[in-house]
């Protein structure tokens, strides 16, 4: 893994099962819904939302790695895009990560709005709709989402690797 090589997010199927603390805080105590109530930005009842099951990605990244060569993986859990990818930079790198290059699931945008939560927070708590990221050489990153689509999956061209001048790896956020 090195600098200017591209990260891939594949989407979430929602929370997954991550950040139902700040979830029930903001939802059910503050905003003082319930499971059954009808939340019109997410097109039906709440609890149906959450309980939306965790994607597993085994058998697409057994497929993707049929199609190039995937030098990082990360799965988006507790801590967020934030917390979960610099676990596999290797030392002096980073990335940049494009906000708006994916769309946020309409779960995150009813906790943010409704709990005027950071939207720091947001991205260092939730997967914010991306629940695995990929990094490959920028000259495989048409071939990989193509693969993915193809497999069924979204699949989102979200950022690039940089360079840092020290050994922890920061993701930074654009746009």
């Amino acid at each position: 893994m090195e600098p200017h090589d591209a990260v891939i997010g594949l989407a979430s199927s929602g929370v997954h099962s991550n950040g139902f603390s700040l979830v029930r805080k903001v939802l059910l105590e503050r905003s003082k819904l319930t499971v059954e109530s009808i939340v019109p930005e997410l097109g039906g009842p709440l609890g149906e939302t959450l309980l939306t099951p965790t994607r597993i990605y085994a058998k697409q990244i057994l497929s993707l790695m049929e199609t190039a060569p995937i030098k990082g993986i990360a799965h988006i859990t507790g801590g967020g895009i934030t917390d979960n990818l610099p676990r596999v930079f290797p030392a002096r790198c980073g990335a940049r990560i494009r906000r708006g290059s994916w769309p946020v699931l309409p779960i995150f945008q009813a906790i943010q709005a409704r709990g005027a939560v950071a939207l720091d927070e947001m991205y260092r708590v939730f997967n914010m709709g991306i629940g695995l990221i990929l990094v490959v050489a920028p000259e495989h990153v048409d071939r990989v989402i193509a693969k993915a689509v193809e497999l069924g999956d979204q699949a989102y061209h979200i950022g690039e690797m940089v360079a840092q001048t020290t050994d922890e790896g920061v993701v930074e956020y654009v746009g």
